[in-house]
């Protein structure tokens, strides 16, 4: 799944760990998200547009 996770976190000068902490998750887990190797779950995929105050529609593409 596309996402633009990785420009949004780097436009706000945050690290992996930076993103992870804030979401409770691991830095492999925001590693992946951001290479497509993983999709993340609704909750998860809710609460990283919560964090960026986007919808979900325009932070992941099918």
């Amino acid at each position: 799944m596309k996402n633009r996770l990785r420009e949004l976190r780097t436009a706000r000068e945050w690290s992996q760990g930076d993103l992870a902490e804030k979401l409770a998750v691991s830095r492999q887990t925001i590693y992946a998200i951001e290479t497509e190797k993983y999709d993340p779950s609704l909750p998860l995929a809710l609460k990283i547009g919560k964090l960026f105050k986007l919808p979900v529609e325009d932070i992941f593409e099918a």
